[in-house]
């Protein structure tokens, strides 16, 4: 019988995956993944919140919760707390009724469907994204239609940031491009701008007419403290202008399999609000029509108790700390073992990620001699380090930038 689909090419590669499939291959008992973006505790394993368990058997005790379909715009508490979450109690956004907040599916999701809206309603078809951005950005707003424009973020020289190239490009980007921002914890490289920076790029990003698109996927998760970790967000919508934020609570609260999220889209009137929304619901229809239930209801039952949202406060600085320790003690190990060159970048570096500066040799050969398994880039996953596998990863570090330039 001949094949219709005979002509289906085969997918190029994944970076990311084939990482995580050479490390799963692996035999070696004491590999380590250091690949993915999910947290683990101290002995390597996945993290369920104490508070989301807690949560979820105050659910499963409750005769009248159901698995009927939510509306279109997913949970309505749950829409309403997200938003208070990211935007702070006192938002006058908020008060004023020009935000809109819909539920997705986790932050890929929230950005799919801000995207979408975007290359429908928006005239300007550019989006820039930082140079590097996490993988999927440049997929998701591709294959909405967008062109995928970059300016530049991460300086290799200093490991840190290229602040003046960033306001350069940014200024130099037509005016109503839209623009992605990292609200914090940058990912691949944890390196975020200070409030000062922050409120130049607003000024940039302002005087130009550009729209900012904020992806938070790390709330909390950078300082241990969710309000100190929205000050960019709040930045831009404090100035009245608009913006968009996709929220993801897998992170913060663990709940990656939840597939839980948010878009939040602030307008200028409660007027342009309604419309807004009206064409968003339009877009979720025929990809997913509603969202899930069950993540949705674990959120807003943590955020609406405040016993429990401070109980999760607690394990979400918790999980937050430990990260910051484990930069601390791989900093120390690998100035112990002489390792040359200025390694201070570990340490200044926040949230789940370091981009240790390492390249694509020196990566492969830590994963071949010493089954210590990064991206090719040289981005670690610090949540995925403990203090029994520092030495082992020190220990290649020091190898790989001694044998290998």
């Amino acid at each position: 019988m001949s094949s219709i689909l005979s002509n289906v090419l085969p997918a190029p590669e994944d970076p990311v995956l084939s990482v995580i499939f050479a490390c799963r291959d692996d035999p070696c008992p004491v590999k380590l993944n250091l690949s993915v973006g999910a947290y683990q505790t101290e002995e390597g394993k996945p993290l369920v919140l104490e508070v989301v368990r807690k949560a979820e058997q105050q659910l499963a005790n409750d005769l009248y919760c159901d698995k009927g379909y939510l509306p279109i715009d997913g949970l309505a508490d749950f829409n309403k707390f997200s938003a208070k979450l990211i935007l702070g109690d006192d938002s006058h956004a908020v008060k004023e009724n020009r935000v809109v907040t819909i539920q997705c599916l986790s932050g890929t999701g929230s950005l799919r469907v801000g995207a979408e809206f975007l290359a429908k309603h928006h005239q300007q078809r550019v989006i820039f994204v930082p140079n590097p951005t996490w993988g999927n950005h440049p997929f998701i707003f591709t294959l909405a239609g967008l062109s995928v424009e970059y300016f530049r973020y991460y300086d290799p020289h200093t490991r840190g940031l290229d602040f003046e190239g960033m306001l350069e490009d940014l200024g130099a980007a037509p005016s109503g491009a839209l623009v992605v921002l990292q609200a914090c914890a940058h990912n691949p490289t944890g390196i975020d701008p200070t409030l000062e920076q922050w409120e130049q790029i607003r000024q940039i990003v302002r005087s130009k007419g550009l729209l900012p698109f904020f992806d938070n996927a790390y709330q909390g998760f950078a300082s241990g403290n969710l309000d100190s970790d929205a000050q960019s967000v709040r930045m831009f919508v404090s100035d009245g202008g608009e913006c968009l934020i996709a929220q993801s609570f897998a992170k913060n609260m663990g709940l990656y399999g939840e597939r839980i999220g948010a878009l939040t889209i602030v307008c200028t009137s409660e007027d342009v609000a309604r419309k807004v929304k009206s064409q968003l619901l339009l877009v979720v229809r025929p990809m997913y029509l509603t969202p899930p239930i069950h993540g949705a209801s674990i959120v807003t039952t943590i955020l609406k108790n405040s016993d429990m949202y401070k109980d999760w406060t607690i394990e979400l600085k918790g999980m937050a700390d430990r990260i910051i320790s484990m930069r601390q003690q791989l900093h120390e190990a690998i100035q112990a073992r002489g390792t040359p060159g200025d390694w201070s970048h570990i340490i200044k570096q926040r949230g789940m990620f370091s981009f240790t500066g390492l390249n694509e040799k020196q990566v492969r050969m830590m994963a071949k001699e010493y089954h210590i398994y990064m991206t090719y880039d040289g981005r670690i996953s610090m949540a995925g380090v403990s203090s029994k596998t520092v030495p082992q990863l020190a220990d290649a570090i020091h190898a790989a930038v001694t044998r290998i330039p």
